[in-house]
């Protein structure tokens, strides 16, 4: 268990690293898809997973205890492959008046959804243990060293997270769009 703990930290690490650079740097500060009209739709859906993430931290991660926030959780999860399904098709039409997504780029999407479902899938098949009676879900997983350092990388996530997600709520409506335009060429 200590060895999926471990790729479990770092597949969250790399997770994070690059859905900064493209959730943050690419879709919002570079391409600004929530200023084009046939982008609206691909905002919506990183916005929507955006706002998954941490519930997804929070909920399924760090709640370890309590079978109620681990349902939560794997809901947050569900509804997280829906749209991503939703986003990875209209995503060709939504980049058409930037000439198309760059391959490089769809390249980085994929890893970025990787390492994703790779922290998650490597995470629930540590806690939920199978057995001649049926499925149970493991408690928490206090004992493990390696937890130690997943749980510190969670809770340090946490605050980014809700933050990238206000970020992308902001900038999908019109008001605040435009004081963060003004952020924007500032930084520039």
């Amino acid at each position: 268990m200590e060895a999926a703990m471990l790729i479990t930290t770092i597949s969250l690490a790399l997770f994070a690293i690059l859905a900064v650079f493209d959730g943050f740097y690419l879709h919002i500060f570079k391409y600004r898809l929530y200023q084009h009209p046939d982008s609206k739709t691909e905002h919506l859906t990183h916005t929507l997973r955006a706002v998954l993430f941490p519930v997804i931290c929070y909920f399924l991660f760090l709640a370890q205890n309590s079978e109620t926030c681990f349902y939560i959780g794997l809901a947050a999860v569900t509804a997280d492959i829906a749209v991503l399904g939703w986003d990875a098709f209209v995503e060709k039409d939504s980049r058409a008046s930037m000439g198309g997504l760059p391959r490089w780029e769809y390249i980085l999407h994929l890893f970025v959804n990787g390492f994703h479902f790779a922290t998650i899938a490597a995470f629930l098949s540590m806690k939920l243990d199978y057995s001649a009676t049926g499925i149970e879900i493991v408690p928490g997983f206090d004992g493990l060293a390696n937890f130690a350092v997943f749980q510190t990388l969670v809770v340090n996530l946490l605050p980014g997270a809700v933050l990238l997600a206000g970020l992308h709520v902001m900038v999908a409506l019109p008001a605040s769009a435009r004081v963060w335009d003004g952020w924007r060429e500032r930084v520039r």
